[in-house]
């Protein structure tokens, strides 16, 4: 016989958004169960690059990366762990005539948004960061932005959740989810949970969330390939992006530089995920062009993990449109990081309060619903 378990509030999946959720709530007093299928943070919260950037997002995201920005600069006070974040500035680079253009538009938005970003011409870049190569024709400068360790920020997020009440299940597979009149039934491992309000942060998961209450999505398994390298002096202090994609690397002060590019293999039914040695391979020859001082140096593991991507790249953040009482926050596209803390705090606002002052209309999911 299957046990019953009761709560207030139940949210699915455990990676950086799910587990803010939690603790956002919990600190607001509400009674929240968190649902895990494997461990908090193993998949696309854990297994990424770690960029923790403003800078080049889609509008409909900014107001939410700028109010997770005050929240990772509060992390101590909110977590007891700064989840090793560094502001250490974000360099946007172009490597042709076109990528400039886009930079120099670009800060049109950034300026609509109050967002410190300043353009630098190729004299000026090449005397600031001797060490890029030669392709490199113009950059942009986000001096608020930086990086964190994905590793650290789902179970300190958790570790705070429970610590103000939370309940955070791990190792426990969602199977099915109903509404049963004023409650939300989620059957999961050996027990069934009941609550009024139900919080979908499953990833790519997410999405058979959505379509069990009838709200399908077109959201695809991503899988960014990432690798490491052995440690060298450290020089590269600002963690660097390319207008049009394709390549990303930083290097912390242990002297490692982490990078990505391409996609890996996977499988989420599994869930399974590894890089691939051609996309590690496409991804180290472009570091190379990008900063030629890292010729030769040795890779010594590579990885990924399992995120939800979206045709349009911009996630899935709001209420249900087919069912009161429920809320997504999903297909983060490969982009959610930074996002994850403040989109607990949006969440649990969206729960309590039955509304948020962040914008949330372009990131609705009635944009994927059609009329016949």
């Amino acid at each position: 016989m299957s046990r019953t378990v009761e709560t207030e509030v139940l949210v699915i999946g455990g990676g950086g958004a799910g587990c803010s959720t939690a603790l956002h709530l919990a600190l607001r007093g509400a009674k929240v169960v968190l649902l895990e299928r494997g461990l908090v943070g193993s998949q696309a919260s854990g297994a990424n690059y770690g960029g923790v950037r403003q800078q080049g997002r889609h509008p409909a995201e900014l107001p939410i990366a700028q109010r997770s920005h005050a929240i990772w600069r509060d992390m101590p006070r909110l977590l007891g762990t700064d989840c090793e974040f560094v502001a250490t500035g974000h360099l946007k680079l172009a490597r042709s005539a076109a990528d400039e253009t886009d930079l120099v538009a670009y800060l049109d938005v950034a300026r609509d948004f109050q967002l410190p970003v300043r353009f630098l011409d190729r004299a000026t870049l090449h005397r600031d960061y001797p060490w890029l190569g030669p392709s490199i024709v113009a950059a942009s400068f986000a001096p608020e932005d930086g990086s964190a360790n994905p590793r650290l920020l789902s179970p300190a997020l958790a570790q705070a959740a429970r610590a103000a009440g939370a309940t955070i299940r791990e190792q426990i597979r969602v199977t099915a989810c109903r509404k049963d009149g004023a409650q939300f039934v989620v059957e999961a491992g050996e027990a069934i949970f009941r609550a009024e309000i139900l919080v979908n942060t499953a990833g790519f998961w997410g999405g058979q969330v959505a379509e069990w209450f009838d709200e399908p999505v077109p959201v695809k398994p991503h899988t960014p390939n990432m690798g490491v390298t052995e440690p060298i002096p450290y020089f590269i202090r600002p963690n660097i992006g390319v207008a049009g994609g394709g390549i990303y690397l930083r290097q912390i002060p242990r002297g490692n530089v982490i990078f990505g590019g391409g996609r890996g293999s996977g499988d989420p039914a599994v869930p399974f995920s590894r890089a691939t040695p051609e996309a590690t391979l496409a991804a180290m020859r472009k570091a190379v062009e990008i900063v030629p001082t890292l010729a030769g140096v040795s890779v010594i593991r590579s990885w990924s993990g399992i995120d939800g991507m979206m045709p349009d790249a911009i996630p899935v953040v709001g209420p249900s449109s087919t069912t009161p009482g429920l809320f997504h926050a999903f297909g983060f596209s490969g982009h959610g990081f930074q996002l994850g803390p403040a989109i607990g705090a949006i969440l649990s606002e969206l729960v309590l309060d039955g509304r948020t002052d962040v914008p949330l209309e372009e990131l609705s999911i009635r944009r994927f619903q059609h009329s016949p």
